[in-house]
């Protein structure tokens, strides 16, 4: 099939490039696919962030990605649009997780289906984590431009349902990233992150929000011993000073190890190798790559019971689920894994999960997707 892919590549960071490259290379393994991008995502004064670019240490998986899409540029819309037309593809995919963006890929999805093109739209988010005015009315334009969609987990399934009941779909569920290079010696990643090696280290990895729970994961080292000792790596968005507040509230300085940036490519491997397991205390969610990075390394997780993030996780095989969002219970939970050594228990069952859940799996449903 002709493929043509609208989404954030490399070189933009983050979780929604990283499943791009990788689904356009399993889609290239039988298709003809064009990538196209955008010229520029935000503005630079809604980024919360400092860059919205990769590191010279990320990995370059060579995607010649066409950039043509300003997503504040009415005229790169149509521009967009005329340029994928004119690939003549079969169908066209389109990455869709933010209501920000969709007045830029609802055109573009609008000036194609007036083309008679089927355009598909994959749903990273139905419903945006951290809410605002207009985010449904939002979605709703992009998602009644889209011809049918690609879910990532059953928990979005009544999302996109209810603004659209009539709505063509598939699900599958998220596939498990495969560049990261392989496991370090523990011991030798501890060194490295100046851990003491005799340490329990839990790790939350991933640019840091309020929705995905890390004042409830510090909150809940208060209530483990101080063999246990908490990761945190990743870029913030937003004001680190509550949480460092809270820390020192709590008095648990030394038994945190931080690192409050952007992690390139070349360093996940450090801190998941340094790792015993990696929690996931979010508020709200869909699905999270995380989860895949942590099974790529053969860590098991634990996260909270909400959204589709459990879906991940076959409980007391690859990991653990909480079901109450309370800090002393999430502590609970830690305990347990530990206290009954999980960590290897786990480790057959993160195997055959990877082994199911494959970026070829998610590119076949898609050329399979009858509209």
């Amino acid at each position: 099939m002709k493929i043509a892919f609208l989404s954030p590549f490399y070189p933009y960071r983050g979780g929604i490039a990283q499943f791009g490259d990788s689904l356009y290379l399993a889609l290239s393994q039988t298709n003809n696919v064009k990538a196209f991008t955008f010229t520029r995502q935000y503005p630079s004064i809604l980024f919360p962030g400092k860059s919205q670019f990769v590191s010279i240490d990320d990995l370059n998986r060579n995607i010649q990605a066409t950039r043509l899409l300003d997503s504040i540029n009415p005229y790169t819309w149509y521009k967009t649009g005329k340029e994928i037309k004119k690939f003549s593809p079969d169908l066209v995919l389109i990455s869709y997780w933010m209501p920000f963006f969709a007045p830029a890929l609802g055109k573009v999805a609008a000036l194609l289906k007036k083309n008679e093109l089927k355009v598909i739209g994959l749903l990273h988010n139905v419903i945006a984590h951290e809410k605002r005015f207009g985010d449904l009315a939002l979605t709703k334009y992009f998602i009644n431009r889209c011809s049918g969609f690609v879910l990532l987990n059953n928990h979005s399934e009544k999302d996109l349902l209810k603004l659209k009941p009539d709505a063509k779909y598939i699900i599958q569920s998220h596939p498990l990233y495969d560049h990261y290079g392989i496991k370090m010696n523990q011991i030798d990643a501890k060194k490295k992150l100046d851990v003491p090696p005799e340490k329990k280290v839990i790790l939350f990895f991933g640019f840091i929000r309020d929705y995905k729970g890390l004042d409830l994961l510090i909150e809940a080292l208060k209530y483990l011993n101080d063999e246990y000792i908490l990761l945190i790596a990743g870029e913030n968005y937003g004001d680190f000073k509550k949480y460092d507040e809270q820390i020192d509230n709590l008095g648990i300085r030394k038994r945190i190890n931080m690192h409050i940036r952007y992690i390139p490519e070349s360093e996940i491997p450090v801190f998941f190798s340094a790792s015993d397991v990696c929690v996931l205390p979010y508020r709200s969610a869909t699905q999270s790559g995380i989860t895949g990075i942590a099974y790529h390394f053969k860590i098991p997780v634990i996260v909270t019971n909400v959204g589709g993030l459990s879906e991940m996780v076959i409980e007391n095989k690859t990991g653990l689920i909480i079901n109450d969002l309370k800090p002393e219970k999430i502590a609970a939970k830690i305990n347990n894994f530990f206290k009954e050594n999980l960590k290897e228990k786990f480790v057959p069952g993160i195997i055959e999960y990877k082994k199911e859940h494959s970026w070829q799996q998610l590119s076949n449903a898609i050329t399979n997707f009858k509209i």
